[in-house]
C-alpha cells in the first residue's frame, strides 16, 4: 500500500493565478504548476530561502522540497523555451494563513513575526504591546489587525515597531504576543477568556484604555497608565467602529 502524501503547508496563495504568451501559439496545453511547487518558487528564488528553511515553512522533508522545487524549475522552463500557456491550480497542500491558533506557534508563522520585528529582548527591557489602529489603541482585542511594540528602558521608550497579527483571531493573539516575548498588553475591551490566555503567557493586562496608543505607552514606562482592572467586552454588536468596548458591560458572548 502507498506511503499517504503529507499535505504541504503554503503560507500564501498566488495572487495571478494564468499567464499567457504574447504571441500564444496555436496548439499547446497550458503548463500546470501545483501550488506548492509554486510556493517553493516564492520562498527559495523570490525570498533567498534555503531549501532547509523552505522545508521548516512548509513542514515536509527537505528531500521532498527538493523534489517539488525540481519539478517546479523543469516546468517553468518548458513555459519559457516553448512560449507555453502558464496556470497555477491544485496539489497536495494545506493554507497557513497565520490566522488559526493551530498556526501562531508554527514555523511558518513564527518566521513571519521574526521577519516584521528582528530586534532580539535585551536584559532590562519591558516589552508592550498595544491594540493598534492608525495612531489609537484598537478597542476591541480579539479583532485587532496590529500591535504596536514597544521596547522600554530606564523608564523610557528606546524602540517602537507596528507588527501585523496576520489575521489571527481571539484564541491566537496571545500566541502572538507570546512569540513576541510581551510582558504588557494595552487594550481597550478584552473577554475573559482572552484574559486567562494572557494570564499563563505571564503577560500583564492593562485594559479598558483608549486614546493615542504612543500617549499610552509612555504613561505606562513612566508608571502614570489609567486603566481599568476589570475591563471586560461580553459582546460582539459592537454599534459601530467608534464604540469603545472597554467602557461599559453588555449582555452576551464574549468578543475577546
Amino acid at each position: 500500500m502507498p506511503r499517504p502524501k503529507k499535505c504541504r503547508s503554503v503560507c500564501e496563495l498566488p495572487q495571478t493565478v494564468a499567464f499567457l504568451p504574447e504571441n500564444l501559439p496555436d496548439s499547446g496545453e497550458a503548463v500546470i504548476l501545483t501550488v506548492e511547487e509554486y510556493e517553493t518558487i516564492r520562498l527559495i528564488d523570490r525570498e533567498g530561502l534555503s531549501q532547509e528553511q523552505c522545508s521548516e515553512r512548509m513542514q515536509v522533508a527537505r528531500t521532498t522540497v527538493q523534489q517539488i522545487y525540481a519539478d517546479a524549475r523543469k516546468k517553468l522552463a518548458t513555459v519559457l523555451v516553448e512560449g507555453l500557456p502558464l496556470r497555477i491550480a491544485g496539489g497536495d497542500y494545506r493554507l497557513c494563513s497565520g490566522g488559526r491558533s493551530s498556526c501562531a506557534h508554527s514555523a511558518c508563522y513564527k518566521q513571519k513575526l521574526s521577519e516584521q520585528y528582528e530586534k532580539p529582548k535585551g536584559e532590562g527591557i519591558m516589552r508592550i504591546a498595544v491594540t493598534y489602529e492608525n495612531g489609537r489603541i484598537f478597542q476591541h482585542f480579539g479583532h485587532t489587525e496590529q500591535f504596536k511594540i514597544y521596547d522600554v528602558e530606564n523608564g523610557k521608550i528606546v524602540m517602537a515597531v507596528v507588527v501585523d497579527t496576520n489575521g489571527s483571531g481571539h484564541g491566537a493573539l496571545a500566541g502572538v504576543l507570546r512569540a513576541l516575548k510581551v510582558d504588557a498588553l494595552i487594550c481597550g475591551g478584552i473577554g475573559g477568556g482572552a484574559q486567562m490566555a494572557l494570564a499563563e503567557a505571564g503577560i500583564q493586562l492593562y485594559g479598558g484604555v483608549s486614546g493615542s496608543a504612543d500617549a499610552a505607552a509612555e504613561a505606562l514606562a513612566a508608571g502614570k497608565l489609567d486603566f481599568n482592572p476589570d475591563v471586560r467586552c461580553n459582546h460582539h454588536d459592537h454599534h459601530g467602529e467608534d464604540h469603545a468596548c472597554g467602557s461599559h458591560g453588555c449582555g452576551g458572548h464574549s468578543c475577546g
